[in-house]
């Protein structure tokens, strides 16, 4: 039972043991633990086995969306910047604008109704038809547009008409690949709420950082769905208790945080192990050309991709965006004067970044001085601790969380009104994804950006950010873009001129004995 599973994989993390997929220092690091986990593993010759045959498409067509016109389509693809790329087989499924023309089980129906679900979002609308078609899709959406729905209600049609699993080392029909624990508990809480609520299905989440026992025990007993991250599945996998042989639906989430985060190496073994005749689904906020290599080498070539706004950096535009330039020493005032003024408007769900562990116990500590209401998360906690803080901040018992960027990773917490950055993130991706916290299901929010000189390297490509969402650019912010102009330029011509310092010729010696000693010869 997915309720069972998502409370039993919380327990305390194992102290000396190995946690997979926590940020290292070193990202080399967890390159070379990629590479090394799944080294025993065979990849199987599906060539030289019959494979059972399975059904991808279930998709029947409304007369309502059928009878929709071109123009229509256009116009609704238009006013949410949808763009469809691809062809492939009977052409682009028209997109489904109300949950009616969905043709989803009368349990589905009941769930929408008491979740306040209304209509299909945007990514929605135009993948659920894609996907359930038995498409292969790419999907480009930001964080909050409501992508874990729009591939979890097709996947629980897919694993609803299949043979049920037997267990047996038999694997799961459904496999979703998540960068990291929090994300991973998100979506099988999804999960758990639609695949068994309205299907009936059973699945398990595997992450590092907990036993792995239970978690194969929960495997072999066999199960719908696994969501995982994959350094922890790839370790199953190899203690070959569990096949995946039977998966028919892989889906890759947040692909460009995993490729970014040094997973590539772990995601190849694991896709070796699936049928490559598969359903495939990636879902990424970005389309670096990593990513792109990732969805040609592994999808089929008449997938389908459905963007979402831009595939470019951009921030979600229903935040506002306030830079603050200051020195590193003025950081801990400012915030404090931020979170004063916050907490003065009533008691406002407010999430602090920063860039290291030792900082969110140093700032947790003067915030709780100060009598803010606040909790921490970061990677060194255990796991229990983290889902106690988690659970006050959701819950309201607290309104600021401090976190660092691997521990607020796939945080789910709905009417975050401000995230702070206390410190600026190591890249502008990160910095989008961060301030996604917010302004999330068409709210509004309030991102607030600390920006010291440390940061000049990064302030062009914020500048383009703010741009990008027009946001108003602090002149101070070009002073640092015209700062680290300068330092580079310098950096340049000192560099140039120690080259050629080096290029000169050595000096002409009568004797060769003299010239060899000068270079090391003699």
């Amino acid at each position: 039972m997915f309720s069972k599973i998502v409370r039993q994989c919380i327990p305390v993390a194992s102290r000396g043991k190995n946690t997979y997929n926590s940020w290292p220092r070193d990202r080399d690091a967890l390159w070379r633990a990629g590479n090394t986990l799944g080294q025993t593993l065979v990849a199987p010759r599906f060539d030289k086995v019959k494979l059972v045959p399975f059904e991808k498409n279930f998709y029947v067509e409304s007369e309502i969306t059928a009878a929709r016109s071109e123009e229509d389509v256009n116009a609704f693809r238009a006013e949410h910047e949808i763009t469809v790329q691809g062809h492939g087989r009977g052409g682009v499924p028209k997109p489904v604008l109300t949950l009616d023309e969905c043709n989803f089980p009368v349990e589905c129906r009941a769930l929408f109704e008491r979740k306040n679900i209304t209509q299909p979002s945007p990514i929605q609308a135009q993948a659920w038809p894609i996907v359930m078609s038995g498409r292969d899709l790419v999907g480009i959406a930001q964080t909050g547009s409501g992508k874990t729905l729009a591939y979890v209600l097709p996947s629980a049609i897919h694993m609803s008409r299949q043979q049920r699993p037997s267990g047996s080392r038999e694997g799961p029909i459904s496999v979703v690949l998540a960068p990291t624990r929090e994300l991973v508990q998100q979506i099988s809480q999804v999960a758990y709420e639609w695949c068994e609520g309205a299907f009936g299905l059973t699945g398990t989440p595997v992450y590092g950082g907990v036993s792995k026992s239970p978690q194969i025990e929960r495997l072999r007993r066999g199960v719908h769905m696994c969501v995982a991250t994959p350094g922890r599945l790839l370790d199953i996998l190899e203690t070959g208790a569990v096949n995946l042989l039977r998966c028919t639906f892989l889906v890759l989430d947040e692909a460009d945080r995993m490729l970014d985060m040094g997973f590539e190496p772990q995601i190849r073994k694991i896709i070796e192990q699936i049928r490559p005749d598969r359903q495939t689904v990636m879902w990424s906020a970005t389309w670096p050309s990593e990513v792109r290599s990732l969805a040609q080498e592994f999808l089929v070539p008449d997938h389908m991709q459905v963007t979402v706004g831009s595939a470019d950096l951009c921030a979600n535009h229903n935040i506002k965006q306030v830079i603050h330039v200051c020195d590193e020493f003025e950081k801990e005032r400012k915030l404090l004067d931020v979170l004063e003024d916050i907490m003065a408007e009533g008691e406002q769900r407010t999430l602090v970044f920063v860039a290291r562990k030792s900082r969110v116990v140093h700032l947790l500590q003067t915030l709780q001085k100060k009598g803010f209401r606040a909790v921490a998360t970061h990677g060194d906690l255990s796991q229990s601790k983290r889902d106690i803080a988690l659970d006050r901040f959701r819950s309201g018992a607290t309104s600021i969380m401090v976190a660092t960027d691997v521990a607020a990773r796939g945080l789910d917490v709905t009417d975050i009104k401000y995230v702070v950055n206390y410190d600026y993130p190591d890249t502008s991706e990160n910095y989008v994804h961060r301030i996604g916290r917010t302004g999330r299901r068409d709210q509004e929010g309030t991102a607030i950006t600390f920006f010291t000189p440390d940061n000049a390297a990064q302030a062009k490509q914020l500048i383009a950010v703010l741009q990008e969402a027009d946001q108003e650019v602090p002149q101070e912010l070009w002073q640092l873009v015209n700062l680290h102009v300068s330092k580079q330029d310098a950096q340049n011509r000192a560099k140039k001129a120690q080259r050629q310092q080096s290029w000169k010729r050595p000096r002409r010696y009568h004797h060769d004995e003299e010239l060899a000693e000068t270079r090391g010869w003699g």
